[in-house]
């Protein structure tokens, strides 16, 4: 199950942009929280803890348990807004998750036995072309990671994402067969060098 991070909201009375305004000024970050067939809900975050949060990274892939006044409700953050030169956050939204909702998110990748790798033994270095996957997952079964094996994976490997077994119900975002790693040679290697040596 994907990593989850409690965050404290109140509920704001007021909409509109002077609503907004005031919970700015009072040190607060405007926010919403729409989805799984409910009213929208204008909340406020605190300023100093929600930059803090995504300082740390992965705000938008990370499930988040937000209590509001005493209520918790499961959510993902869908975006967040930022002040055009200070680069500060302005607004955020949250997407409420029923259990059943399926929604898109960048999962880490880890690779795994990569020092047996016979390419690796040789020499060769892991390329990680990609660090996270986005993936449609159900709400009630989100992976914390995807693992890639390179058992066996030599020298000018290709791992694509069709090579990789998938956590139960999670799909790839797009239907493109794109790499996620590859095994570079070393310096000065040549092809079939190692068959010669065994020979």
């Amino acid at each position: 199950m994907a990593k989850t991070i409690e965050l404290n909201a109140t509920a704001r009375t007021g909409t509109g942009k002077g609503a907004a305004r005031q919970a700015r000024r009072d040190g607060q970050v405007p926010g919403v929280i729409y989805g799984a067939g409910q009213e929208p809900a204008a909340i406020n975050v605190s300023f100093n803890v929600l930059l803090k949060t995504l300082r740390q990274g992965g705000f938008l892939s990370t499930l988040i348990d937000l209590n509001v006044d005493g209520k918790t409700e499961r959510v993902v953050c869908r975006g967040v807004q930022r002040h055009v030169v200070k680069d500060l956050p302005t607004h955020v939204d949250f997407l409420r998750l029923a259990p059943t909702t399926r929604v898109k998110l960048h999962i880490p990748v880890h690779f795994e036995n990569e020092a047996a790798a016979p390419g690796v033994k040789l020499g060769g270095t892991v390329v990680h072309v990609r660090s996270e996957i986005e993936l449609e997952v159900t709400a009630n079964d989100i992976p914390e990671f995807v693992t890639v094996d390179l058992t066996g994976r030599k020298i000018g490997d290709v791992i694509h994402i069709q090579d990789v077994t998938l956590p139960k119900g999670a799909v790839p975002t797009t239907d493109r067969n794109f790499a996620i790693a590859n095994i570079s040679a070393p310096s000065g290697y040549v092809p079939g060098a190692e068959e010669d040596d065994a020979e």
